[in-house]
């Protein structure tokens, strides 16, 4: 691959992060992100990204793939795996540590990085495709995030995100229940005693959620930069359903409130999005989401 994903543009300068981790959230995340529910999950998201990355012939066989929040890198070795060139960064220098062991087990070349996703440490239009799991909600300003996001992909690039839904009581964030839909002034109270004297509440996470999200708020935000947005309904693979699943995730599809009680029953955000060359209107897609998808 070029030299040029692995430089940094001018003006692109380190922030000031605590780069450390409760060892108690270490040993969560070390045996979660090695569980097969994990695995499966990651497995689904790459598999997802690459159908639609076949309906573009125009993408390369080799993918640069920026996994950013990438934790114990095993998103990352699963890309890699698959023979793509991978990209990873996490604020959390015991998590990168972790996954540059378990890439290096693994015999996969990976080059891990302890950065923030607010300043990306590589070229504009440098990544094919940019992964972030579970991380936009960790971070203040998440603007920030999405204009990073938005240089360094290339035109046509996929971003796929996951993130906090405040549509859905179920989360999995606070050991609270339904807060999801506590107001705002309670979240900062809880958001204050997590990363104070109660960190047991966010499961003893460094910078426990503080955004939360509805699949139409970050469309809209996204089409203001210039994607073409699709939800977690529109990029489900319809081949293998039977006739019932297949009706249900067409009336999630084509009807605007079936889409919301979709949106409201489930836990998280799930969002993939194509960067255009030009800005669509806030809101608004060039062409129906998933409709070039092979088997939706």
């Amino acid at each position: 691959m070029p030299d040029k994903q692995t430089q940094a543009p001018k003006g692109i300068h380190s922030q000031e992060w605590n780069h450390s981790s409760r060892e108690q959230f270490l040993d969560y995340y070390a045996q979660e992100s090695a569980s097969e529910e994990a695995l499966y999950r990651f497995i689904s998201i790459r598999d997802t990204v690459l159908r639609i990355a076949a309906s573009n012939p125009d993408y390369p066989e080799v993918l640069a793939v920026a996994d950013i929040g990438c934790g114990a890198g095993t998103s990352s070795i699963i890309w890699s795996e698959a023979g793509h060139q991978v990209y990873g960064l996490d604020v959390n220098k015991p998590l990168v540590a972790l996954a540059k062991k378990r890439a290096a087990t693994a015999g996969c070349g990976i080059d891990f990085r302890v950065g923030s996703a607010t300043k990306l440490p590589w070229a504009d239009n440098s990544m094919d495709v940019c992964l972030v799991p579970e991380l936009l909600e960790h971070v203040p300003d998440w603007v920030a995030c999405i204009n990073e996001f938005t240089r360094v992909l290339r035109p046509g690039g996929i971003l796929y995100l996951t993130t906090s839904n405040r549509l859905c009581p179920i989360q999995q964030e606070f050991n609270l229940p339904l807060y999801s839909w506590y107001p705002r002034r309670m979240k900062k109270y809880f958001e204050h005693l997590a990363s104070t004297i109660r960190p047991e509440l966010a499961g003893h996470a460094t910078y426990p959620a503080v955004n939360w999200f509805t699949f139409y708020e970050l469309r809209k935000a996204l089409a203001s930069k210039g994607f073409e947005t699709m939800d977690r309904f529109d990029t489900i693979d319809t081949s293998g359903k039977n006739p019932l699943a297949k009706t249900i995730i067409y009336l999630m599809r084509k009807n605007s409130v079936f889409k919301w009680l979709g949106q409201v029953m489930t836990p998280y955000t799930q969002i993939a999005a194509i960067k255009c060359r030009l800005p669509t209107a806030a809101g608004k897609n060039k062409t129906p989401p998933g409709a070039n998808l092979p088997g939706g």
